[in-house]
């Protein structure tokens, strides 16, 4: 009986963690405008936030800094994510194709047969 509740316990609070955090990386990107957002209604002058984006104007140094590091990190995360997949998952489902400069065709009776054996992936 104890150990029911404490598992639902843990799920409650694991659902809630998962809802809070997917909320944070939801609306986490908004949080950086809301002091700019609160100046430039205070002071009614929106100098400072660009409106627009010029085709061939430069980026800022660190903005393409910035973005070169997400980049790579969500490279990296991809690559670590396929390769754990990979690992995990049933082989049952995989196929490769053969190089189609080591194929050849040989259309005799008996080189079809072997053309069927060799091709099959």
């Amino acid at each position: 009986m104890e150990d029911e509740m404490f598992e639902q316990l843990m799920y409650v609070l694991n659902q809630l963690v998962t809802w809070i955090t997917a909320g944070a990386m939801v609306f986490g990107g908004v949080v950086p405008y809301i002091p700019q957002y609160r100046d430039i209604r205070q002071t009614q002058k929106a100098e400072g936030f660009s409106s627009y984006w010029w085709f061939g104007r430069y980026f800022e140094t660190p903005l393409l800094w910035q973005s070169i590091v997400m980049i790579a990190t969500m490279l990296i995360m991809l690559d670590l994510c396929t390769d754990v997949r990979v690992a995990t998952e049933p082989q049952t489902k995989r196929r490769s194709f053969p190089d189609s400069t080591t194929c050849s065709v040989n259309t005799s009776p008996r080189g079809l047969e072997e053309n069927k054996k060799a091709l099959i992936c």
